[in-house]
């Protein structure tokens, strides 16, 4: 299940991954008003949404399981379609009542649209966004990332790891890897002085900041 974890927002929900390729879904500040909107097609003004966000942010996984529960239709990314299909799937919505979502990395209003009709429509249509991670969400994330893989993390390694790195989802996704590699090459289990000198030494981590101390604000 989508976990509401300590430090984030407690939501109602009941998405789960859905298969063994999906990643977790972690619910905090960044995200939850989309989430939250999505949950609730019901309300929403016109039959189609917008969601915008970074790569790697679990804004496809979203839209799979928007898509599962809704019956829906998603478009991830308007240039993998035509023009034509956003504006015909824009109508087919409107006339069956059966959801469409477009997820994309800018919003509407940064496309370059030929169409005039698809233009106004999509001029109407609420931009759900999700933005870069608070720290618990960075932290959580992490943590479940590596639990994807099968690794356990030392006590602490994810706290130590988010205040000195560069607060975003590219980011998390590359420590992670960096991690992964890391522990299989020189056999050692995932603790902060494995972490320490992985980053450190790819430069994932601000050395400024080793003498950090970690203050865990997430409880």
């Amino acid at each position: 299940m989508a976990r509401a974890v300590s430090g984030q927002i407690a939501l109602p929900l009941d998405w789960s991954a859905g298969g063994s390729n999906d990643g977790p879904l972690i619910i905090g500040r960044s995200n939850a008003d989309a989430v939250r909107y999505l949950r609730h097609v019901a309300t929403w003004p016109v039959r189609t949404a917008v969601l915008v966000g970074p790569r790697g942010s679990g804004r496809s996984l979203i839209g799979r399981l928007f898509a599962r529960d809704t019956g829906g239709r998603v478009i991830d990314g308007p240039d993998s379609v035509s023009e034509e299909e956003i504006f015909h799937a824009w109508n087919a919505a409107a006339d069956s009542g059966a959801p469409l979502l477009v997820i994309a990395d800018t919003p509407p209003i940064a496309w370059t649209i030929a169409l005039p009709d698809l233009r106004s429509r999509l001029a109407a249509v609420p931009v759900l966004t999700i933005g870069e991670p608070d720290d618990c969400l960075a932290r959580d994330l992490i943590e479940a990332l590596f639990a994807q893989r099968g690794m356990a993390l030392a006590p602490g390694v994810a706290s130590y790891i988010v205040p000195r790195m560069e607060r975003s989802y590219a980011m998390i996704h590359r420590v992670v890897a960096a991690l992964d590699a890391a522990s299989l090459e020189q056999g050692r289990r995932v603790g902060v002085r494995l972490t320490r000198e992985t980053l450190l030494s790819q430069g994932l981590i601000d050395p400024d900041l080793l003498e950090r101390q970690d203050a865990d604000t997430c409880r």
